[in-house]
This record gives C-alpha cells, structure tokens and sequence, in this order.
C-alpha cells in the first residue's frame, strides 16, 4: 500500500490554516493518481479551507484486473466543528471515483453548515433583565 501525506497551508499573522491531504493507494504506479487527487481534493474544498483539517483519500480495486464498475474512491473530510464525513463511490476509472466521492462530501459539509448556522424558527429568547423581574 502506498500512503504520501501532502500538507497544503498559509499562515498569515491572523490565522494559520494547513490541510493536510493524506493519499492511500494499493495501485503500484499510484504517483499520476496521487497527482491528480491532490490537485482535484485543493479545488474541491479552496472554499471550505478553513473549515477541513484533514482530507484522507482511498483508492481501490475491488475486482483487481477484470474490469467494470470496480474503482473505489473513499473521501474523508475531518473537521472540529462539524465532526468527520465519510464518503465512497464507485465507478469505472479513478477520476470519475474521485470527482463523485468529492462533490458528495463538500454537498454534506456545506449542508451541514448550514444547518449549523440557520436559527430554529419558533424560539425567542428572553432578555436576562426581563426574567428576573418577573
């Protein structure tokens, strides 16, 4: 199995963001491979940067030389708000496997977010003051 860590980063005087991008592969010519996910993992997630702590990517070969829909894509996005979103495709080549485990993923961490972020309807809450004169 091959496994290379690739640590995307900038840090500025504000904030430091690094992702780490961490390829898996049992191909044994898994640099084209690692090449391309690293590039497709950075343009997938520039907008969630400083969401993603970490992108683990898998690759396998379930049916090994036969053929057919048999190409295994694994994508894990960690990140501390929002926990970690697992995601797997199959598909015929390793770029179609990556491209669909990819734009699931980022569908999830952004529908989580927002999530997150929207206020439950209905609720209000009552100033501290208020409350206690009562």
């Amino acid at each position: 199995m091959v496994r290379l860590v690739f640590i995307v980063g900038a840090s500025f005087t504000t904030w430091r963001n690094t992702l780490q991008i961490i390829f898996e592969s049992r191909e044994t010519d898994g640099t084209p491979l690692h090449d391309m996910s690293v590039a497709r993992v950075r343009f997938a997630l520039r907008r969630l940067t400083a969401l993603v702590i970490r992108a683990k990517v898998q690759f396998s070969d379930i049916n090994g030389p036969r053929g057919g829909v048999d190409k295994r894509c694994q994508v894990e996005l960690k990140t501390e708000m929002l926990g970690t979103v697992v995601i797997a495709s199959l598909a015929r080549d390793w770029r179609t496997a990556l491209d669909r485990s990819l734009s699931r993923a980022t569908r999830v961490l952004t529908r989580s977010l927002q999530r997150n972020q929207k206020p439950v309807r209905g609720r209000t809450t009552i100033p501290l003051s208020l409350s206690l004169n009562t």
